[in-house]
């Protein structure tokens, strides 16, 4: 059964002004180590292009991005961040196209500005990094929430979903260059997914994708896998919006375990073929290599 319930909430973004950059473009490459003779020829590149966060007319965040769902990432982002505690506190949305870069404008709730204002973070983002530009130590690592509990799925249920997961991941498909992040239902089939160059990134345009479509509703019933690493940002903001078990196709870091036990968040690691290892079991704390 659901855990709460509340209408969907729909952002509509206002028009741009200028088309975005596509995801993927081409770029001349020269074929050597493994080919006989010199080949060249066009291949298939993924897209990055600065994303401006701006919030009530004061920009926050810049984020290397890829170019598309952008209304879904500047929504997750916002939520996943705590920024906002619900969606419905972000009112409008337009995306600005310039020479150097995508400007997402967004009009929040007034006392929403107040607090962001307050605690002020100027990050510039990378690929590789959530963090890069925090102002201090105290920002680096916020207070984490705790979610409901939700049954640890089993062996066959992560690799149902691990299975479809390359169905999901056009980009990935093309570029060879993009992580995914996925939402899956408790018998592992992926209901809705997002992929950009960033591993952050994905998980804000899923989460932000999925607030937009069913509101409160979001994330009961199910589990988020993502094609990267666990790191602590990506447990955080998990946990933010109420997530309960995310999987990962790769390890996770010391400190993403710690906040997955403060969260009784379960985490599962090296999510592979025939494999997987449960860091946490949401209230009881386990460290196992399971095949069940």
């Amino acid at each position: 059964m659901p855990r709460h319930s509340s209408s969907p909430v729909i952002v509509h973004p206002l028009d741009s002004h200028q088309a975005l950059p596509a995801a993927v473009s081409s770029a001349p490459v020269e074929g050597r180590g493994g080919i006989k003779g010199a080949a060249t020829g066009q291949d298939a590149v993924a897209e990055e292009v600065p994303v401006a966060m701006v919030y009530n007319g004061v920009s926050h965040a810049v984020m290397m991005a890829s170019p598309s769902d952008l209304e879904d990432f500047a929504l997750g982002f916002s939520l996943s961040e705590g920024i906002l505690d619900r969606a419905e506190q972000l009112f409008d949305l337009d995306i600005q196209v310039t020479g150097d870069g995508v400007s997402v404008e967004m009009r929040i709730a007034g006392d929403r500005f107040t607090r962001l204002r307050e605690q002020r973070r100027n990050l510039t983002g990378r690929t590789g990094c959530g963090l890069c530009g925090t102002e201090s130590l105290a920002h680096a690592v916020r207070p984490i929430p705790s979610v409901p509990p939700w049954p640890v799925p089993v062996d066959a249920v992560v690799q149902a979903a691990l299975a479809q997961l390359k169905e999901h991941q056009a980009l990935q498909a093309q570029t060879g260059a993009t992580h995914g992040a996925a939402w899956c239902d408790a018998t592992g089939r992926i209901l809705q997914a997002r992929e950009d160059v960033g591993r952050h990134n994905a998980l804000d345009k899923l989460i932000g994708a999925r607030m937009r479509r069913y509101g409160a509703d979001a994330f009961d019933d199910g589990f988020v896998l993502i094609s990267s690493r666990a790191s602590f940002e990506m447990v955080q903001k998990s946990a933010c919006v109420g997530i309960s078990c995310l999987v990962a196709v790769s390890a996770a870091t010391a400190l993403a375990i710690r906040e997955a036990r403060t969260a009784n968040m379960t985490l599962i690691g090296f999510a592979r073929p025939g494999r997987h290892v449960i860091y946490n079991r949401g209230d009881a704390p386990a460290c196992e290599e399971t095949s069940e």
